[in-house]
């Protein structure tokens, strides 16, 4: 005998066996959806416009902070008095922070150059500091400015790396107009340092020479070497150059040699030895001037420039000299700009010639 069913039992049972079959069905399509790959995991970057890619890629912050370190030349602090009086403008250069690295190294050999835009040919230069990237300079420089002309110039202070074979490089400057600058008070500030200006002085030229000196004989070797892109003399853009070498002791000229002329050149070869006799005991004494002439059989000899070496040199200049004596019996060789004739006149400031009791070589 069957018992009979009842329909609502068939409807359950077969509502329930729908459900359970569209559950299997779904997890079965789950599982193989995982499976595939996808077609397409990122944005095609070509789709996309210029415009839209330029607002939606950024700069790395490694790339910001290299430029960054590019434009960063380091600060420099200084001080400024103007004496209204003598009309005397003192600039104090204190020190400089953070300079910017020249050399392979990672430091650098600054020293700093001080001139007015009003006067450039009357330049001062401090000490140069050894493999260093803050340096503490405590030096100072008057210039003689007429009140009515102070706001008229521009103070320019460049830190420069030397170097003592090839031209120096200019680290960074600050040009600081006097007009913008109340100079009824001492003033000392910071400055971030910029970018060398190309508006600078004529160029007249550099030379190379070696230095030597033997203090046990007393004696000191001159040796010219070579120059380049000397400032055009000739008509015909070219020069006719040659070398002398003036030893002054005590202010009074001493002793001169010279070299031979080289025709027809700006970048002249000399390779020249020139020895004079000076004793230990006067070496602080001498001064050495080393001028460029431009050699002319109708107007005669015109000098392109000197350089000044000895205690009384300034920059580079005492710097070879102070590395001459530092390391006797060896030659030390370094490039030279040259400097207007008239400054390094000025900054002898001769006595009336008389010829010391020493004999030379």
């Amino acid at each position: 005998h069957h018992t009979p069913v009842s329909r609502w039992v068939l409807i359950t049972v077969a509502v329930a066996g729908a459900i359970v079959l569209l559950f299997l069905i779904c997890i079965v399509k789950c599982c193989c959806s995982k499976r595939k790959p996808k077609k397409e995991e990122g944005i095609g970057l070509c789709a996309v416009s210029k415009s839209t890619m330029t607002s939606l890629v950024q700069p790395e912050m490694e790339d910001l902070e290299r430029e960054v370190e590019q434009r960063w030349r380091g600060k420099l602090q200084y001080s400024l008095e103007y004496n209204v009086r003598r009309q005397e403008l003192k600039v104090g250069v204190k020190q400089a922070v953070e300079l910017k690295a020249m050399d392979s190294g990672g430091t650098s050999d600054p020293y700093v150059i001080v001139y007015l835009t009003s006067d450039m040919k009357k330049r001062f230069e401090t000490k140069v500091y050894r493999k260093t990237l803050n340096p503490i300079f405590n030096e100072s420089f008057t210039f003689q400015v007429p009140q009515g002309e102070v706001s008229e110039s521009t103070l320019v202070m460049q830190i420069c790396d030397f170097n003592r074979f090839s031209k120096h490089d200019i680290i960074g400057e600050v040009r600081l107009p006097l007009a913008s600058v109340n100079l009824q008070h001492i003033m000392e500030q910071w400055s971030d340092l910029a970018v060398a200006s190309k508006v600078e002085e004529e160029h007249l030229g550099e030379i190379c020479f070696s230095l030597r000196y033997v203090p046990s004989t007393g004696k000191l070797t001159v040796l010219i070497l070579e120059a380049k892109q000397l400032k055009r003399m000739d008509s015909h853009g070219l020069s006719d150059p040659f070398v002398k070498v003036h030893l002054i002791m005590n202010r009074k000229k001493w002793k001169k040699k010279k070299t031979s002329v080289k025709k027809n050149t700006l970048s002249p070869y000399f390779n020249e030895v020139f020895v004079f006799e000076v004793p230990l005991s006067q070496i602080q004494n001498v001064d050495v001037v080393i001028s460029v002439w431009d050699h002319d059989k109708a107007t005669g000899k015109e000098p392109i420039g000197k350089v000044l070496l000895g205690c009384r040199a300034t920059g580079s200049q005492l710097q070879h000299w102070s590395d001459m004596l530092c390391n006797p019996r060896r030659p030390l060789a370094q490039w030279h700009i040259l400097q207007p004739p008239e400054v390094v006149d000025k900054a002898l400031r001769l006595k009336s010639h008389l010829r010391l009791p020493l004999h030379s070589r």
